[in-house]
This record gives structure tokens, C-alpha cells and sequence, in this order.
């Protein structure tokens, strides 16, 4: 055969095999970013410090902070500075270090397409030893560490999105570097918002900032997974990947560099457990890539010291490891393949509802990525 038809049946093999994953994840994903909206106008950032400080005790502090990040949706860049801003008006480090690892590890979209593109174990499980690798961080931090006294912050340098008493108040904000990140300055505004308006702010948070901003990065995890799908031999990845302590070590040391979301690691576990991966190796992957990558840990290091990175990275590292194999035993002990259920429980809404929430969410999409 020809080598330009050659490239051309693998081209069109890798976009079929990427439109497929979409199209199951589309209807997830839009129930996830819907969610996500809801909590934006839901949850009054003015009562988190009462629930994250000191005075909320050094244990239940960093449980609070574990079990806010959990369903918000925020990237590991997007949470750095939302992560500092807490701490500065209040939160203990041990709060701060809770939230930095559960918020980017899972949020309300990346759980939905878990449960998609994975099987039910995997979704329940993922928040669970999210909840516990934050919380290990947080009380870790607490009690090693000494906490800083500070004198009330200047909070005009911040953004605050507060709806307390429906009003929405957004202060200036120093914009990161990450592009990928929507934490950019905006104007001074407070305005009485109607429950109408309220729900237009959720969902242009959720449809355009939110959806814009994992747009591009969601489209390179969906097209990597299709190349995966079509391209990688199951005998590779079950021989190298299969399971064992040593090839969760190996996907920790690619995992923890690495800048990638956690909707957007859902498809390429999926697609490498579908390969013959042990659902504990992709495990690893799925805890360790979304919460840590090279700018985070410097980030980390610089705002709340060494021994606060060093705990950071260690909890994630022996966590991910630990929560690896346990997920492993309990495929083993049920008796499941894990490739023969992943991707299973998608199957239970039909084609034409896919394929309706797919043509909804491409346009956002391109949108999202052309205003980003």
C-alpha cells in the first residue's frame, strides 16, 4: 500500500476512534459544566474563610477544604491563585495544601465523564481517595508545621466573586502566566443581581470562562486518546503497563510533571486501560497528572515554603501509589477485567442524544478556544 494511503487510513482512523470517545463523553460533560455553573452561584465565598482558618481547628479545617475542592472545577494553574488568596485572608496551610490537591484532582465534570468513559468503581473510588490524599496533605501540614500569624490582608488586589445577599462583587486580580488560566484583571463591579441574572452568570461561567478554558487541552487529551485507541498494541501496554508497583511508579513520573486537567486525563485512561492497562497504574495517573506539574511545585515552594512543597508532593506520590494497588485488589477481588467494563455505563443513553449534545458542545467549544 502506498504510503500517502497509508497516512490517510491512520488519519482517518484516529478521527474516528476520537469522534467516538466525544461522543460518549458529550453528555456528561455537559451535565458536569450545568453542575458547575449551579455551584458558581450557589456557594458565598464570603462564609468559606469562617470554615477554612484557625479557628475551625487544625483537623476540621483541612477536612473543609478537602471536601470544597472536591465538585469545584478548577485546573492546577487556575487553583494555585485561588488557593493563595484563601490563605492569605485567613485559611491555615494545612487548609490551603487540602485544597491545591483535591480541587484540581476531580471537580463535578471530570467525575460525570468518569462514569462515562470508565465504570462505576472508578467513579465512586476517585473522590474518595481524593478526599483522603487532601486531607492526609492538609493534617500532615497542620500539625508539622507552625502556623503564621498575619495581619489582615489588603483584599483590593484580589478577585472576589461574592454572592452573599445575591451581589456579586469582582475585585482586580494579577493575571497568571499559564494562558490556559481565565484569572485575568477585571474591573471593580457590585451590582444587585435577580435569580434570572444569577443563573445567566452560572451558565456563562460554566458554557464560555469555564468550557474555554479546557477547551483546547480537553480536544489534545481526546485526540491522544484516539491515536492510543488506534495506533498502540494491547500486548505493549499489558506488558509494560499491566499492574504491579513498578509500572505505577512509572506513570507517577509521568503524571507528576506534567501539566494536564483532570476531565482531560479521564480520556486517556480510559483509552489505555482499554489497552490492557490494570485500572490501578491509570489510577495513578488520574490522581498524581491534575495535581501537580512543574509550575504548580514551583508556585507551591515559593508562597508556602519547601517543607509545605515537600509534603505536597510526597502525600500525592505515596497516596497515588497506595490507592493504585488497593484499586487493583478490588478488581481482583470481584473477580472484574476492567477492559471488558470500561466505557460500559455510557452505553445507556442512545446515539441520537449523544450525537445532539455533541453538536451543542463543539461550537462552545471553538468559541472557547478562539476567545482564549
Amino acid at each position: 500500500m502506498p504510503l500517502a494511503e497509508l497516512v490517510r487510513s491512520a488519519l482517518m482512523g484516529i478521527a474516528l476512534e476520537s469522534w467516538n470517545l466525544f461522543l460518549e463523553m458529550a453528555p456528561y460533560l455537559f451535565l458536569g459544566f450545568t453542575i458547575a455553573g449551579l455551584l458558581h452561584i450557589s456557594i458565598p465565598e464570603g462564609q468559606i474563610i469562617k470554615y477554612l482558618g484557625s479557628s475551625a481547628g487544625k483537623f476540621r479545617s483541612a477536612l473543609n477544604a478537602s471536601l470544597l475542592g472536591i465538585p469545584i472545577p478548577l485546573c492546577s494553574c487556575g487553583v494555585v491563585p485561588t488557593a493563595l488568596s484563601l490563605q492569605k485572608r485567613g485559611a491555615t496551610k494545612g487548609a490551603t495544601l487540602s485544597f491545591l490537591i483535591s480541587t484540581p484532582e476531580t471537580g463535578v465534570d471530570s467525575i460525570s465523564i468518569t462514569y462515562a468513559l470508565l465504570d462505576p468503581i472508578i467513579t465512586v473510588f476517585r473522590p474518595f481517595a481524593t478526599l483522603i490524599t487532601a486531607l492526609s496533605a492538609g493534617i500532615a501540614e497542620n500539625f508539622l508545621g507552625r502556623e503564621e500569624v498575619r495581619a489582615p490582608e489588603d483584599r483590593t488586589t484580589e478577585k472576589i466573586i461574592n454572592l452573599d445577599d445575591n451581589l456579586l462583587q469582582v475585585q482586580p486580580v494579577t493575571a497568571c502566566n499559564d494562558t490556559s488560566c481565565s484569572c485575568q484583571a477585571l474591573p471593580g463591579t457590585e451590582k444587585k443581581l435577580s435569580v434570572t441574572e444569577r443563573l445567566k452568570e452560572g451558565f456563562r461561567y460554566a458554557y464560555f470562562e469555564l468550557l474555554g478554558d479546557i477547551s483546547k487541552w480537553l480536544l489534545f487529551g481526546i485526540v491522544v486518546a484516539g491515536i492510543i485507541s488506534y495506533a498502540v498494541p494491547y500486548e505493549l501496554v499489558q506488558t509494560y503497563l499491566g499492574g504491579g508497583i513498578a509500572s505505577m511508579v512509572l506513570m507517577l513520573l509521568v503524571g507528576i510533571p506534567l501539566y494536564i486537567c483532570a476531565t482531560t486525563s479521564t480520556p486517556l485512561a480510559a483509552a489505555l486501560i482499554a489497552k490492557g492497562m490494570s485500572p490501578g497504574t491509570a489510577f495513578v495517573f488520574l490522581l498524581a497528572g491534575p495535581a501537580t506539574n512543574a509550575a504548580t511545585i514551583t508556585m507551591v515552594t515559593k508562597f508556602l515554603g519547601k517543607r509545605s512543597a515537600a509534603i505536597y508532593l510526597v502525600t500525592i506520590a505515596v497516596c497515588s501509589l497506595i490507592f493504585g494497588l488497593i484499586l487493583d485488589l478490588i478488581y481482583f477481588r470481584l473477580g472484574i477485567e476492567a477492559v471488558s467494563i470500561v466505557g460500559s455505563a455510557s452505553e445507556i443513553l442512545p446515539a441520537q442524544v449523544k450525537m445532539v449534545f455533541a453538536l451543542i458542545l463543539i461550537p462552545l467549544m471553538i468559541y472557547g478556544i478562539y476567545k482564549h
